[in-house]
Protein backbone atom coordinates (compact mmCIF):
# COMPACT_ATOMS: atom_id res chain seq x y z
CA UNK A 1 0.00 0.00 0.00
CA UNK A 2 2.66 2.11 1.05
CA UNK A 3 4.63 1.32 -2.47
CA UNK A 4 1.40 2.26 -4.21
CA UNK A 5 1.23 5.40 -2.68
CA UNK A 6 4.84 6.93 -2.92
CA UNK A 7 5.75 5.09 -6.61
CA UNK A 8 2.96 6.02 -8.56
CA UNK A 9 3.87 8.64 -11.37
CA UNK A 10 3.07 12.46 -10.51
CA UNK A 11 3.18 13.51 -13.41
CA UNK A 12 4.37 17.81 -12.94
CA UNK A 13 4.40 16.75 -9.58
CA UNK A 14 0.87 17.50 -9.05
CA UNK A 15 -0.21 15.62 -6.36
CA UNK A 16 2.85 16.73 -4.40
CA UNK A 17 1.80 20.30 -4.29
CA UNK A 18 -1.66 19.37 -4.04
CA UNK A 19 -1.16 18.04 -0.38
CA UNK A 20 1.48 21.11 0.40
CA UNK A 21 -1.11 23.77 -0.62
CA UNK A 22 -3.78 21.84 1.24
CA UNK A 23 -1.22 22.12 4.55
CA UNK A 24 -0.66 25.60 4.13
CA UNK A 25 -4.68 26.68 3.41
CA UNK A 26 -6.07 24.40 5.93
CA UNK A 27 -3.21 25.51 8.13
CA UNK A 28 -3.30 29.35 7.42
CA UNK A 29 -7.55 28.58 7.90
CA UNK A 30 -6.99 27.27 11.27
CA UNK A 31 -4.94 30.38 12.55
CA UNK A 32 -7.12 33.09 10.81
CA UNK A 33 -10.15 31.57 13.22
CA UNK A 34 -7.76 31.16 16.31
CA UNK A 35 -6.40 35.09 15.96
CA UNK A 36 -10.25 36.00 15.17
CA UNK A 37 -11.14 35.11 18.72
CA UNK A 38 -12.99 32.18 17.45
CA UNK A 39 -13.05 28.78 20.53
CA UNK A 40 -11.79 25.92 19.26
CA UNK A 41 -15.26 24.40 17.73
CA UNK A 42 -15.11 27.23 15.32
CA UNK A 43 -11.08 26.64 14.41
CA UNK A 44 -12.14 22.86 13.66
CA UNK A 45 -15.31 23.90 12.06
CA UNK A 46 -13.34 26.29 9.28
CA UNK A 47 -10.37 24.00 9.48
CA UNK A 48 -13.04 21.69 8.02
CA UNK A 49 -14.31 23.69 5.58
CA UNK A 50 -11.38 24.84 4.25
CA UNK A 51 -10.44 20.99 3.70
CA UNK A 52 -13.73 20.85 1.47
CA UNK A 53 -13.06 23.77 -0.25
CA UNK A 54 -9.65 22.64 -1.42
CA UNK A 55 -10.49 19.20 -1.86
CA UNK A 56 -13.46 18.89 -3.55
CA UNK A 57 -13.68 22.16 -6.39
CA UNK A 58 -12.19 20.70 -9.83
CA UNK A 59 -13.90 23.14 -12.12
CA UNK A 60 -11.55 22.78 -15.51
CA UNK A 61 -10.25 26.50 -15.02
CA UNK A 62 -9.19 28.51 -11.99
CA UNK A 63 -11.86 31.26 -12.91
CA UNK A 64 -14.71 28.51 -12.85
CA UNK A 65 -12.75 27.47 -9.45
CA UNK A 66 -13.33 31.01 -8.25
CA UNK A 67 -16.76 30.49 -8.91
CA UNK A 68 -17.75 27.08 -7.19
CA UNK A 69 -15.68 28.66 -4.63
CA UNK A 70 -17.74 31.86 -4.01
CA UNK A 71 -20.82 29.46 -4.54
CA UNK A 72 -19.63 27.48 -1.27
CA UNK A 73 -21.16 29.43 1.26
CA UNK A 74 -24.53 30.13 -0.41
CA UNK A 75 -24.81 26.30 -0.33
CA UNK A 76 -23.28 26.10 3.13
CA UNK A 77 -24.75 28.24 5.48
CA UNK A 78 -28.43 27.69 5.11
CA UNK A 79 -27.64 23.97 5.55
CA UNK A 80 -25.69 24.78 9.16
CA UNK A 81 -28.74 26.90 9.57
CA UNK A 82 -31.17 24.05 8.97
CA UNK A 83 -28.83 21.61 11.13
CA UNK A 84 -29.31 23.61 13.54
CA UNK A 85 -32.30 24.69 14.17
CA UNK A 86 -33.16 20.84 13.60
CA UNK A 87 -30.86 19.71 16.48
CA UNK A 88 -33.81 19.14 18.88
CA UNK A 89 -36.18 17.53 16.32
CA UNK A 90 -34.61 13.86 15.39
CA UNK A 91 -37.03 13.34 13.17
CA UNK A 92 -37.55 15.98 10.59
CA UNK A 93 -33.83 16.14 11.03
CA UNK A 94 -33.00 12.53 10.31
CA UNK A 95 -35.44 13.26 7.26
CA UNK A 96 -33.48 16.30 5.92
CA UNK A 97 -30.20 14.50 6.28
CA UNK A 98 -31.52 11.84 3.77
CA UNK A 99 -33.40 14.70 1.17
CA UNK A 100 -29.40 16.45 1.54
CA UNK A 101 -27.46 13.31 1.07
CA UNK A 102 -29.99 12.51 -2.47
CA UNK A 103 -29.43 16.05 -3.83
CA UNK A 104 -25.88 15.79 -2.92
CA UNK A 105 -25.34 13.09 -5.08
CA UNK A 106 -27.65 13.90 -7.95
CA UNK A 107 -26.23 17.10 -7.83
CA UNK A 108 -23.03 15.07 -9.65
CA UNK A 109 -25.47 15.47 -13.07
CA UNK A 110 -24.37 19.05 -13.11
CA UNK A 111 -20.66 17.94 -13.49
CA UNK A 112 -17.45 19.29 -10.80
CA UNK A 113 -19.18 22.19 -10.12
CA UNK A 114 -22.31 20.45 -8.89
CA UNK A 115 -20.43 17.27 -7.26
CA UNK A 116 -18.49 20.31 -5.49
CA UNK A 117 -21.96 21.94 -3.54
CA UNK A 118 -22.85 18.54 -3.08
CA UNK A 119 -20.31 17.49 -0.86
CA UNK A 120 -20.11 20.78 0.44
CA UNK A 121 -23.85 20.34 1.27
CA UNK A 122 -23.96 17.27 2.85
CA UNK A 123 -20.48 17.82 5.00
CA UNK A 124 -21.70 21.16 6.37
CA UNK A 125 -24.69 19.19 8.08
CA UNK A 126 -22.58 16.14 9.26
CA UNK A 127 -20.35 18.73 10.77
CA UNK A 128 -23.19 20.16 12.66
CA UNK A 129 -23.50 16.83 14.11
CA UNK A 130 -19.81 16.53 14.79
CA UNK A 131 -20.29 19.59 16.82
CA UNK A 132 -23.39 19.53 18.24
CA UNK A 133 -24.56 22.69 16.76
CA UNK A 134 -26.96 24.70 17.63
CA UNK A 135 -28.84 28.12 17.29
CA UNK A 136 -26.65 29.84 19.67
CA UNK A 137 -23.46 28.59 17.82
CA UNK A 138 -24.33 29.87 14.41
CA UNK A 139 -22.81 33.37 14.36
CA UNK A 140 -19.30 31.55 15.40
CA UNK A 141 -20.06 28.66 12.99
CA UNK A 142 -20.77 31.23 9.86
CA UNK A 143 -17.62 33.41 10.36
CA UNK A 144 -15.46 30.10 11.13
CA UNK A 145 -16.76 29.28 7.64
CA UNK A 146 -17.01 32.52 5.98
CA UNK A 147 -13.12 33.53 7.19
CA UNK A 148 -11.73 29.97 5.86
CA UNK A 149 -12.93 30.13 2.79
CA UNK A 150 -11.55 33.29 2.40
CA UNK A 151 -8.20 31.91 3.65
CA UNK A 152 -8.26 29.66 1.02
CA UNK A 153 -8.90 31.11 -1.59
CA UNK A 154 -6.34 33.32 -1.19
CA UNK A 155 -3.54 30.79 -0.95
CA UNK A 156 -5.45 28.60 -4.20
CA UNK A 157 -6.25 32.17 -6.34
CA UNK A 158 -3.63 33.97 -5.22
CA UNK A 159 -0.38 32.67 -3.45
CA UNK A 160 -0.61 28.94 -4.86
CA UNK A 161 -1.95 29.43 -8.45
CA UNK A 162 -1.18 26.60 -10.50
CA UNK A 163 -4.23 24.86 -12.15
CA UNK A 164 -4.69 26.78 -15.19
CA UNK A 165 -2.47 23.69 -16.82
CA UNK A 166 -4.32 21.15 -15.64
CA UNK A 167 -7.63 19.52 -17.02
CA UNK A 168 -10.69 18.60 -15.60
CA UNK A 169 -11.97 15.87 -13.92
CA UNK A 170 -13.14 13.59 -16.22
CA UNK A 171 -17.04 13.45 -16.17
CA UNK A 172 -19.15 10.33 -15.32
CA UNK A 173 -19.28 7.51 -17.98
CA UNK A 174 -22.33 6.37 -19.29
CA UNK A 175 -25.29 4.90 -19.04
CA UNK A 176 -26.80 8.77 -19.31
CA UNK A 177 -30.22 9.27 -20.19
CA UNK A 178 -33.17 10.31 -18.81
CA UNK A 179 -35.37 9.43 -15.50
CA UNK A 180 -33.71 5.99 -13.50
CA UNK A 181 -31.71 5.65 -16.84
CA UNK A 182 -29.57 8.66 -15.50
CA UNK A 183 -26.69 7.58 -13.60
CA UNK A 184 -27.23 10.38 -11.40
CA UNK A 185 -30.52 9.42 -10.70
CA UNK A 186 -29.86 5.98 -9.62
CA UNK A 187 -27.39 6.81 -7.36
CA UNK A 188 -28.68 9.30 -5.90
CA UNK A 189 -31.64 7.13 -5.08
CA UNK A 190 -29.51 4.06 -3.97
CA UNK A 191 -27.02 6.45 -1.73
CA UNK A 192 -30.59 7.76 -0.28
CA UNK A 193 -31.57 4.16 0.60
CA UNK A 194 -28.10 3.32 1.51
CA UNK A 195 -27.71 6.29 3.86
CA UNK A 196 -31.62 5.52 5.12
CA UNK A 197 -30.96 2.25 6.70
CA UNK A 198 -26.88 3.46 7.92
CA UNK A 199 -28.94 6.19 10.35
CA UNK A 200 -31.66 3.69 11.74
CA UNK A 201 -28.46 1.15 12.21
CA UNK A 202 -26.25 3.31 13.10
CA UNK A 203 -28.73 5.02 16.06
CA UNK A 204 -29.34 1.40 17.38
CA UNK A 205 -25.44 1.24 17.36
CA UNK A 206 -25.38 4.58 19.17
CA UNK A 207 -27.34 7.49 20.09
CA UNK A 208 -25.07 9.90 19.56
CA UNK A 209 -22.15 9.08 17.19
CA UNK A 210 -25.07 7.83 14.26
CA UNK A 211 -24.20 9.95 11.79
CA UNK A 212 -20.31 8.63 11.23
CA UNK A 213 -22.91 5.69 9.64
CA UNK A 214 -24.22 7.99 7.07
CA UNK A 215 -21.20 9.92 6.70
CA UNK A 216 -19.62 5.99 5.93
CA UNK A 217 -22.34 5.94 3.36
CA UNK A 218 -21.95 9.05 1.52
CA UNK A 219 -18.14 8.38 1.36
CA UNK A 220 -18.62 5.05 -0.36
CA UNK A 221 -20.66 6.64 -2.99
CA UNK A 222 -18.54 9.42 -3.65
CA UNK A 223 -16.41 8.91 -7.57
CA UNK A 224 -18.05 5.88 -7.93
CA UNK A 225 -20.06 4.72 -10.81
CA UNK A 226 -20.84 0.96 -10.76
CA UNK A 227 -22.34 -1.80 -7.41
CA UNK A 228 -18.22 -3.26 -8.03
CA UNK A 229 -16.66 -0.09 -7.58
CA UNK A 230 -18.71 0.76 -4.61
CA UNK A 231 -18.53 -2.44 -2.81
CA UNK A 232 -14.57 -2.19 -3.29
CA UNK A 233 -14.72 0.87 -1.93
CA UNK A 234 -16.84 0.11 1.08
CA UNK A 235 -14.49 -2.51 1.60
CA UNK A 236 -11.51 -0.37 1.36
CA UNK A 237 -12.93 2.23 3.99
CA UNK A 238 -13.35 -0.22 6.27
CA UNK A 239 -9.40 -1.43 6.03
CA UNK A 240 -8.60 2.17 5.88
CA UNK A 241 -10.72 2.59 9.05
CA UNK A 242 -9.35 -0.78 11.11
CA UNK A 243 -5.98 0.51 10.09
CA UNK A 244 -6.57 4.60 11.03
CA UNK A 245 -8.18 3.32 14.66
CA UNK A 246 -4.88 0.59 15.26
CA UNK A 247 -2.66 4.25 14.78
CA UNK A 248 -4.75 6.05 16.59
CA UNK A 249 -4.79 4.04 19.54
CA UNK A 250 -0.59 4.14 19.31
CA UNK A 251 -0.70 7.80 18.58
CA UNK A 252 -3.49 9.95 18.98
CA UNK A 253 -5.04 8.55 22.45
CA UNK A 254 -1.41 8.87 24.23
CA UNK A 255 -1.10 12.21 23.34
CA UNK A 256 -4.16 13.46 25.33
CA UNK A 257 -4.96 16.55 22.88
CA UNK A 258 -1.64 17.96 23.02
CA UNK A 259 -1.87 21.21 20.70
CA UNK A 260 2.10 21.75 19.34
CA UNK A 261 2.20 17.81 18.70
CA UNK A 262 -1.88 16.89 17.63
CA UNK A 263 -1.55 20.47 15.25
CA UNK A 264 2.17 18.90 13.95
CA UNK A 265 0.13 15.42 13.16
CA UNK A 266 -2.75 16.78 12.08
CA UNK A 267 -1.07 18.68 8.82
CA UNK A 268 1.36 15.29 8.33
CA UNK A 269 -2.34 13.31 7.92
CA UNK A 270 -3.47 16.37 6.01
CA UNK A 271 -1.10 16.25 3.38
CA UNK A 272 -1.68 11.95 3.53
CA UNK A 273 -5.29 12.90 2.45
CA UNK A 274 -4.56 14.78 -0.16
CA UNK A 275 -0.96 12.93 -1.27
CA UNK A 276 -2.74 9.57 -1.08
CA UNK A 277 -6.47 10.43 -2.58
CA UNK A 278 -6.08 9.83 -6.92
CA UNK A 279 -3.91 6.67 -5.66
CA UNK A 280 -4.77 4.77 -2.49
CA UNK A 281 -8.15 5.27 -1.05
CA UNK A 282 -7.32 2.77 1.75
CA UNK A 283 -4.64 4.86 2.78
CA UNK A 284 -7.06 8.15 1.89
CA UNK A 285 -8.76 6.93 4.86
CA UNK A 286 -6.11 5.80 7.23
CA UNK A 287 -5.08 9.39 7.23
CA UNK A 288 -9.01 10.56 7.39
CA UNK A 289 -9.60 8.18 10.45
CA UNK A 290 -6.11 9.29 12.28
CA UNK A 291 -6.99 13.10 11.60
CA UNK A 292 -10.63 12.61 13.12
CA UNK A 293 -9.03 10.94 16.33
CA UNK A 294 -6.43 14.03 16.47
CA UNK A 295 -9.76 16.41 16.41
CA UNK A 296 -11.28 14.82 18.72
CA UNK A 297 -8.23 14.62 21.25
CA UNK A 298 -8.50 17.97 20.96
CA UNK A 299 -11.83 18.49 21.66
CA UNK A 300 -11.33 16.08 24.95
CA UNK A 301 -13.40 13.54 24.47
CA UNK A 302 -10.99 11.03 22.61
CA UNK A 303 -11.19 7.50 24.35
CA UNK A 304 -9.82 3.89 23.02
CA UNK A 305 -14.42 2.98 22.85
CA UNK A 306 -14.56 6.03 20.96
CA UNK A 307 -12.54 4.96 18.19
CA UNK A 308 -14.30 1.44 18.22
CA UNK A 309 -17.44 2.86 18.00
CA UNK A 310 -16.08 4.58 15.29
CA UNK A 311 -15.27 1.15 13.63
CA UNK A 312 -18.70 -0.24 14.31
CA UNK A 313 -20.51 2.88 12.71
CA UNK A 314 -18.35 2.79 9.74
CA UNK A 315 -19.14 -0.46 9.48
CA UNK A 316 -22.60 0.18 9.06
CA UNK A 317 -22.34 2.20 7.39
CA UNK A 318 -20.43 0.29 4.43
CA UNK A 319 -23.41 -2.27 4.88
CA UNK A 320 -25.79 0.46 3.55
CA UNK A 321 -23.92 1.14 0.79
CA UNK A 322 -23.40 -2.24 -0.23
CA UNK A 323 -27.27 -3.29 0.36
CA UNK A 324 -28.32 -0.45 -1.68
CA UNK A 325 -25.83 -0.70 -4.97
CA UNK A 326 -27.06 -4.73 -4.83
CA UNK A 327 -30.65 -4.05 -4.59
CA UNK A 328 -31.58 -0.78 -5.71
CA UNK A 329 -31.62 0.15 -9.25
CA UNK A 330 -28.08 -1.08 -9.65
CA UNK A 331 -25.45 -0.48 -12.58
CA UNK A 332 -23.20 -3.31 -13.46
CA UNK A 333 -19.16 -2.95 -13.55
CA UNK A 334 -19.34 -3.75 -17.33
CA UNK A 335 -21.54 -0.62 -18.11
CA UNK A 336 -19.09 1.73 -16.45
CA UNK A 337 -16.20 -0.08 -17.12
CA UNK A 338 -16.24 -0.37 -21.32
CA UNK A 339 -17.00 3.70 -21.17
CA UNK A 340 -14.23 4.73 -19.64
CA UNK A 341 -11.49 1.93 -21.19
CA UNK A 342 -13.10 4.02 -24.73
CA UNK A 343 -12.05 7.51 -23.59
CA UNK A 344 -9.11 6.65 -22.07
CA UNK A 345 -8.48 4.74 -25.48
CA UNK A 346 -9.65 7.47 -27.24
CA UNK A 347 -7.24 10.51 -25.33
CA UNK A 348 -3.94 7.83 -26.54
CA UNK A 349 -5.60 8.68 -29.80
CA UNK A 350 -5.55 12.07 -29.29
CA UNK A 351 -1.99 12.30 -27.30
CA UNK A 352 -0.74 11.00 -30.53
CA UNK A 353 -2.11 13.37 -33.20
CA UNK A 354 -0.94 16.37 -30.78
CA UNK A 355 2.67 15.21 -30.61
CA UNK A 356 2.65 14.93 -34.38
CA UNK A 357 1.12 18.05 -34.92
CA UNK A 358 4.01 19.69 -32.60
CA UNK A 359 6.23 17.28 -34.15
CA UNK A 360 5.74 18.80 -37.69
CA UNK A 361 5.71 22.31 -36.39
CA UNK A 362 2.33 23.50 -34.85
CA UNK A 363 2.86 25.73 -32.45
CA UNK A 364 -0.98 25.43 -31.21
CA UNK A 365 -0.16 21.93 -30.39
CA UNK A 366 -0.23 20.75 -26.15
CA UNK A 367 0.36 17.21 -25.94
CA UNK A 368 1.54 17.46 -22.16
CA UNK A 369 -2.23 18.66 -21.64
CA UNK A 370 -3.52 15.51 -23.12
CA UNK A 371 -0.97 13.23 -20.69
CA UNK A 372 -2.48 14.81 -17.87
CA UNK A 373 -5.98 14.31 -19.07
CA UNK A 374 -4.77 10.53 -20.01
CA UNK A 375 -3.43 10.19 -16.41
CA UNK A 376 -7.31 11.16 -14.85
CA UNK A 377 -8.78 8.92 -17.11
CA UNK A 378 -6.52 5.83 -16.66
CA UNK A 379 -7.32 6.31 -12.47
CA UNK A 380 -10.83 5.86 -13.90
CA UNK A 381 -10.46 2.86 -15.49
CA UNK A 382 -8.12 0.96 -12.38
CA UNK A 383 -10.64 2.29 -10.47
CA UNK A 384 -13.58 0.96 -12.42
CA UNK A 385 -11.53 -2.60 -13.32
CA UNK A 386 -11.20 -3.12 -9.15
CA UNK A 387 -13.73 -5.71 -8.77
CA UNK A 388 -12.11 -7.54 -11.81
CA UNK A 389 -8.94 -7.73 -9.78
CA UNK A 390 -9.89 -7.68 -6.55
CA UNK A 391 -8.18 -10.87 -4.67
CA UNK A 392 -11.81 -11.90 -3.42
CA UNK A 393 -12.65 -12.25 -7.23
CA UNK A 394 -13.70 -15.73 -7.73
CA UNK A 395 -13.29 -15.54 -11.44
CA UNK A 396 -9.91 -16.07 -12.84
CA UNK A 397 -10.71 -15.49 -16.34
CA UNK A 398 -12.24 -12.48 -16.25
CA UNK A 399 -9.30 -11.78 -13.58
CA UNK A 400 -6.72 -12.54 -15.61
CA UNK A 401 -8.02 -10.45 -18.72
CA UNK A 402 -8.71 -7.38 -16.61
CA UNK A 403 -4.83 -7.53 -15.45
CA UNK A 404 -3.72 -7.80 -19.20
CA UNK A 405 -5.83 -4.94 -20.34
CA UNK A 406 -4.45 -2.88 -17.36
CA UNK A 407 -1.01 -4.02 -18.00
CA UNK A 408 -1.08 -2.76 -21.75
CA UNK A 409 -3.22 0.42 -20.97
CA UNK A 410 0.15 1.25 -18.84
CA UNK A 411 2.26 0.32 -21.86
CA UNK A 412 -0.18 2.39 -24.51
CA UNK A 413 0.77 5.32 -21.56
CA UNK A 414 4.03 4.95 -20.70
CA UNK A 415 5.14 4.94 -25.18
CA UNK A 416 2.30 7.84 -25.36
CA UNK A 417 4.16 9.39 -22.49
CA UNK A 418 7.35 8.91 -24.43
CA UNK A 419 6.54 10.88 -27.28
CA UNK A 420 4.99 13.52 -25.90
CA UNK A 421 8.61 13.92 -23.98
CA UNK A 422 10.38 13.76 -27.72
CA UNK A 423 7.55 16.05 -28.87
CA UNK A 424 8.60 18.83 -26.22
CA UNK A 425 12.22 18.57 -27.33
CA UNK A 426 12.71 21.90 -29.90
CA UNK A 427 15.37 20.37 -31.81
CA UNK A 428 13.07 17.21 -32.62
CA UNK A 429 12.19 17.09 -36.18
CA UNK A 430 9.49 15.48 -38.08
CA UNK A 431 9.61 12.18 -39.97
CA UNK A 432 8.06 11.67 -42.53
CA UNK A 433 6.98 7.80 -41.55
CA UNK A 434 5.01 9.54 -38.36
CA UNK A 435 1.98 10.47 -40.47
CA UNK A 436 1.54 6.61 -41.17
CA UNK A 437 2.27 5.42 -37.96
CA UNK A 438 -0.14 8.15 -36.58
CA UNK A 439 -2.87 6.73 -39.02
CA UNK A 440 -2.33 3.67 -37.80
CA UNK A 441 -2.62 3.92 -33.91
CA UNK A 442 -5.73 6.05 -35.26
CA UNK A 443 -7.09 3.03 -36.67
CA UNK A 444 -6.63 0.83 -34.05
CA UNK A 445 -8.43 3.01 -31.53
CA UNK A 446 -11.03 3.19 -34.00
CA UNK A 447 -11.17 -0.41 -33.97
CA UNK A 448 -11.14 -1.55 -30.57
CA UNK A 449 -13.74 1.37 -29.75
CA UNK A 450 -16.23 0.06 -31.76
CA UNK A 451 -15.50 2.60 -35.03
CA UNK A 452 -13.42 0.63 -37.14
CA UNK A 453 -12.75 -2.61 -38.64
CA UNK A 454 -10.47 -4.97 -36.95
CA UNK A 455 -6.89 -4.32 -37.35
CA UNK A 456 -4.24 -6.62 -35.88
CA UNK A 457 -1.37 -5.66 -38.18
CA UNK A 458 2.01 -4.93 -35.86
CA UNK A 459 4.41 -1.97 -37.14
CA UNK A 460 7.55 -3.10 -39.02
CA UNK A 461 11.22 -3.66 -37.84
CA UNK A 462 12.08 -1.42 -34.48
CA UNK A 463 12.72 1.56 -35.65
CA UNK A 464 15.79 4.06 -33.95
CA UNK A 465 14.30 7.49 -34.61
CA UNK A 466 12.64 7.85 -30.78
CA UNK A 467 9.01 9.34 -31.87
CA UNK A 468 8.68 6.63 -34.30
CA UNK A 469 10.05 3.77 -31.53
CA UNK A 470 7.35 5.30 -29.34
CA UNK A 471 4.59 4.98 -31.71
CA UNK A 472 5.25 1.44 -32.69
CA UNK A 473 5.22 0.79 -28.95
CA UNK A 474 1.94 2.10 -28.95
CA UNK A 475 0.67 0.34 -31.74
CA UNK A 476 1.98 -2.93 -30.58
CA UNK A 477 0.08 -2.24 -27.31
CA UNK A 478 -2.82 -1.60 -29.45
CA UNK A 479 -3.11 -4.79 -31.54
CA UNK A 480 -2.28 -6.83 -28.49
CA UNK A 481 -5.67 -4.92 -26.84
CA UNK A 482 -7.82 -6.45 -29.12
CA UNK A 483 -8.04 -9.87 -27.28
CA UNK A 484 -8.13 -9.67 -23.95
CA UNK A 485 -11.11 -6.39 -24.79
CA UNK A 486 -13.17 -9.09 -26.18
CA UNK A 487 -13.99 -12.52 -25.97
CA UNK A 488 -14.29 -14.95 -28.88
CA UNK A 489 -18.04 -13.95 -29.09
CA UNK A 490 -16.88 -10.53 -29.26
CA UNK A 491 -18.39 -9.83 -26.51
CA UNK A 492 -16.65 -6.76 -23.94
CA UNK A 493 -13.99 -7.62 -21.22
CA UNK A 494 -16.57 -7.48 -18.77
CA UNK A 495 -19.57 -8.52 -20.36
CA UNK A 496 -22.19 -10.52 -18.21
Amino acid sequence: MLKRVFVAPDPGRTRLRFAARAVLGIGLAAVVCGLAGLSLVGAVIGGLAALLALFTVSDATVRGQAVTTALLPAVGLPVLAAAAVLHDHPVVRDLAFLAITGAGVYARRWGPRGHSLGVFAFMTFFMAQFLHATTSRLPELYAAVVLSLLTTSAVRFGLWCYEARLPPAPAPAPPAGTGLARLTTRQAVQATAGAGLALLLGQLVSGQRWYWAVGATWWVFVNTASRGETLVRGFRRMLGTLLGIGLGVLVAVPLHGAPAASALLLAVCVFGVFYSAAVSYTWMMLCVTLLAGLLYGLLGVLTPGLLALRAAETGVGALGAALAVLFVLPVTTHTVTDGWIQRALRCVHACTAEAAARLAGSADADPARRIAELELLLGRVRMSVAPLVHPLNPMLGRKRRARRVLALLDDCARETRGLVSVAADPEASHDARLAAACWRVEAAVEALTGGGDHVTTLPGPPATEPALAHLHGLERALAELAAPLRTASGSPLVGA
